[in-house]
């Protein structure tokens, strides 16, 4: 018998809009996989119509650090909140959309809502492609685009020619929670400068959460991980336009958006 444990969530929504509570489901499984039921409102048509949706996310709490993307993140949520601004503004309208890093897909699928094409992408390695398929099947009614997923390696950007063409027609580029260690995070940073070199221009959004420890050597908490993107960043960022961004969009998921999350834009020329 399956343990359900159900948590009263209350959704934030925008200035004179009330909507009733929804929940959150949590369906304990084996081998500390979970399904995951989220629902979310959203404003379509920019008029006060709401759609209820309902996502079914295979995911895991638990994993080793290379196995990270199996677990679903803060700023996963933050990113979807973005995709889904951006949706029911129209600015995702007949766009080409490319994960980086998409771990359970969860992004991915909300890009799916509004954009022609996206292109889900991560390391082929532990079941991740897997359970992005798994995750794309079960939440097919909600994703209206052309969706496919493709394996792609930060330490290996000797593309092959589908993932390059793929590549090319790319208009917008995300990413959340992808750094983690120093070799990790300057992978992913070599691997954004080549794609916002391949034209036509593109834009990337990049989502982080500054993680801080204490050091010893500088005698206080530092994220070391966020100062290490910033400084590679500083050093391709080249005639890019690169931009941080305020935070003040509405917030869709429920999850707590922390001071430490940032939220970053980068396009090519």
């Amino acid at each position: 018998m399956m343990n359900i444990i159900t948590e009263r969530i209350v959704p934030q929504v925008e200035k004179k809009m009330s909507y009733p509570n929804f929940h959150f489901y949590y369906q304990k499984k084996k081998l500390s996989t979970h399904l995951m039921k989220m629902m979310i409102w959203i404003l379509k048509d920019q008029v006060e119509k709401l759609l209820k949706l309902l996502y079914f996310l295979e995911h895991s709490f638990k994993t080793k650090i290379a196995l990270v993307g199996l677990q679903v993140w803060r700023g996963a949520f933050l990113l979807g909140d973005l995709l889904i601004h951006l949706g029911v503004n129209g600015e995702l309208e007949g766009k080409t959309i490319l994960e980086l890093g998409a771990g359970t897909g969860l992004t991915s699928f909300v890009a799916g809502i509004y954009a022609k094409k996206v292109v889900c992408t991560d390391i082929d390695l532990g079941g991740i492609l897997d359970l992005i398929k798994i995750n794309a099947r079960c939440n097919s009614k909600l994703i209206k685009s052309e969706f496919i997923v493709l394996p792609l390696d930060f330490t290996n950007l000797n593309w092959n020619a589908a993932l390059f063409k793929e590549i090319q027609q790319t208009d917008i580029i995300i990413a959340a929670d992808v750094i983690y260690d120093d070799d990790v995070t300057s992978a992913f940073v070599s691997t954004v400068q080549k794609i916002l070199d391949t034209n036509p221009p593109k834009t990337i959004y990049i989502v982080l959460e500054k993680r801080y420890v204490f050091t010893i050597e500088h005698m206080e908490s530092i994220a070391p991980c966020y100062e290490t993107f910033l400084a590679l960043l500083d050093k391709v960022k080249c005639d890019w336009i690169v931009e941080q961004l305020p935070l003040n969009f509405p917030k869709y998921f429920t999850y707590d958006r922390v001071k430490e999350l940032v939220l970053w834009k980068i396009s090519s020329k």
